[in-house]
């Protein structure tokens, strides 16, 4: 069964731009090491909560919105050991400009998937 890697990112409103052109050059780098499919969205829809919420979750400041990203794995298996080519690859240096966000403030995970109705679930 796939492995999914998930994120939650903080992003300046004016570096859209650089982090969908971050998320293009990294995505080959990705697949090339295993990954099945990336997805990166730009926060449309992300209300307040009561409690907490996706902008709290990642400390969300004034002029930032939210990314909600998801890499798709055939395993955790193939993760682990793709994920530590990914970082090693000289390919993905981000250069002197570095990320376009704070990756202090990042939140991510790796989780087995509990139900599917995706394509060849």
């Amino acid at each position: 069964m796939n492995y999914i890697d998930g994120f939650v990112v903080p992003v300046p409103t004016g570096k859209k731009d650089a982090y969908r052109a971050m998320a293009a050059k990294g995505a080959p780098i990705f697949l090339k090491h295993g990954a099945l499919r990336l997805v990166e969205c730009w926060g449309d829809d992300v209300p307040d909560g009561e409690v907490t919420d996706f902008r709290r979750a990642v400390q969300s400041e004034a002029g930032e919105n939210v990314v909600f990203a998801w890499i798709v794995w055939p395993s955790k298996a193939i993760r682990d050991a793709g994920m530590a080519k990914v970082m090693a690859d000289p390919d993905l240096d981000m250069g002197e400009d570095g990320m376009p966000f704070d990756p202090k403030r990042m939140i991510y995970g790796g989780f087995d998937i509990l139900f599917d109705t995706g394509e060849g679930a």
